[in-house]
Parts: structure tokens; sequence; C-alpha cells
């Protein structure tokens, strides 16, 4: 069974921790966020800080300002909300090489409803200077995020969902470079751009939209900050029209970013699947998807609306 990004953050901690020195810190929720497999294998570069996210930033600040490389973890809700002020101040501001590893971003993350279902928190986070956006999809991109933010020097946001999905990728053999979305399927009438779990729902749309004649374009847009923008302009050029798909309000997020290129660059129809500026609520995974219109049916039918709108204006 796959596993979930969550629980690949944890492993990699774990498998990463005997190839470099860095440190992980949490707020009492190790087994929830996975660095408990960490804390077991190397107990002297862990800090449980307790239910003090300020504190947690702020203490892996100073720990990096000393030359460590840290990651502090905790859930996306509490690591770029209560704690904003210090991620700001004391790790962005001052360039720090403090990596926050998120979990449970997002409203897929199910029952726990909207006080701990972050729908802000890519925006929040990609609106920091010196501050990488990363959003892996699955295990196989998981580590390789892990790993490329232990080598790169400065602050890196890392959001990680609750639940297994699809593998996207076949381990030891994922061509992931931070900053360099992902082409999965190639195609000429529309182009889906995702990111997390969204991703395999939009290698489930192309399948659909190929059954109804359309041929569709699937990119891994994992680093939402800096986006790749040269590949988002080379495939708006290619084929009018593109789909953005994220588990995540659509103001500020990925649906966002790749808007701001288009405005600048060039023309292209854009819709954009995502939370539609709405607050989490409870539910199922499953329920949740179909709830707020994150199904793969759902980006198929507005890739279809975009491709239609392309032909009536030839």
């Amino acid at each position: 069974m796959a596993l979930s990004t969550r629980e690949a953050y944890g492993e990699a901690l774990r498998k990463l921790g005997a190839k470099y020195d860095f440190w992980v810190m949490d707020a009492d929720l190790s087994k929830a966020t996975k660095t408990d497999l960490f804390a077991d294998a190397y107990p002297e570069r862990f800090i449980n800080m307790g239910i003090a996210e300020g504190n947690l930033m702020s203490t892996a600040a100073g720990l990096a300002s000393c030359g460590q490389t840290v990651f502090a973890s905790t859930f996306a809700i509490f690591a770029t909300g209560r704690a904003f002020e210090q991620v700001r101040n004391s790790i962005a501001y001052t360039n720090l090489n403090v990596k926050v590893a998120a979990t449970h971003g997002g409203v897929l993350i199910g029952p726990d409803g909207g006080s701990h279902q972050a729908i802000e928190d890519i925006s929040n986070m990609r609106t920091l200077p010196n501050m990488t956006v990363v959003v892996p999809c699955d295990a196989a991109s998981t580590y390789e995020a892990v790993e490329q933010a232990i080598n790169l020097v400065g602050p890196v946001y890392l959001r990680f969902g609750r639940f297994p999905g699809d593998d996207v990728y076949k381990t030891g053999s994922c061509p992931f470079e931070i900053g360099k979305g992902n082409v999965l399927i190639d195609g000429n009438d529309v182009t889906l751009i995702a990111i997390g779990d969204m991703v395999p729902e939009s290698i489930k749309a192309a399948s659909i939209l190929k059954q109804n004649g359309i041929d569709a374009a699937v990119i891994d847009m994992h680093t939402v900050k800096p986006i790749d923008a040269p590949l988002i302009i080379e495939y708006a050029a290619k084929t009018g029209a593109v789909v953005t798909a994220e588990d995540h309000n659509i103001i500020g997020g990925l649906g966002s970013a790749v808007a701001e290129v288009l405005a600048e660059n060039c023309t292209a129809r854009l819709g954009r699947i995502g939370v539609q500026d709405l607050f989490g609520r409870s539910g199922s995974k499953e329920e949740l998807k179909k709830y707020y219109k994150l199904t793969a049916e759902d980006i198929a039918e507005k890739a279809m609306a975009l491709v239609e709108y392309k032909r009536t204006r030839r």
C-alpha cells in the first residue's frame, strides 16, 4: 500500500539522518507528523518543544543561526498560522537554514474539520521573501524533496498530506528538482498543472479527457515557489488552455501563482480547481473531495469547458 506523504516524510528523515547532520524539532505531534521515526533513531538530535509553536520556530532559528540545519515540524495550520510571525521574522527575514515541514495540509485531511484544515498555508508561505515552497505528491517525490531541502541553503516550506494516495513515481527514479516542474503526460489540447494529492487526480482526469477526444498534458508543479515559469509559458503557448488543481484555496496558492505567470507572459485561458474560498469541514477524504469538487471528474469538466471555449473562438 502506498505511503502518505507525511509517512514518507518520517521515513525520509530516518534514512537521511545517517547521511546528513541535521536536527528535527516538533510541537508535541511527532506521532502524527511521523518525526517520531527520527526521534527513535537519533534522540540526541531531536527536540520536542511541546504545544508551543512560536517557541518551536524561534528555537529552530536559534539552532540554525549556530550553523545547524533544522526541520521544524507540526500541522500546517499551526506552522503557518499560529507561528507565522516567528517564521517571518526569525526564519525568512534572517534567511536561516530552517525547513518548516508541515503535515495535514488542505481539506483532504478528513474529519479534523475547518479549524485544522489549512487552506491558506501555501499563500502565507509563498509571500515571504527567501522562502521556497514545495508540495510533493507521493512517497518517492517526498524523499527527494526532503533530501534536496537539506542541501538547499535557506528556509523551505514543505507541505505534506495525511492519507495515502496513488504513487506517481517509482522509488529511486523520481526526476525531482526544486524549481522545475515535471511533465508526466504530454498533450496538445489543454494543460493540467497540479500539486500534492491533486496530481494523481489530474492523471485520472487526463484519461477521462482522452476518452472524450481531448489530448491533455499533466504537469506536477511540486515547487510552487520559485515556480517553473518557462515550463508554464511553454505549455500555455502549446495548448492555449490551463487548469490548475490544488487542495488549497484558489486564492493565493498554485492557481494564483500560475495566473501571475500567464498574465505577465502570454495569453491562455485559465481554470482553477481548488477550495473556492471556503473553510473546511469534517468528513472522509472521499466525501470532502466530492464536496469541494476536487475529483478527477471535476478537473476533466473544467478542462473540457476551456477546450470548448477555444474551439468557439477560432
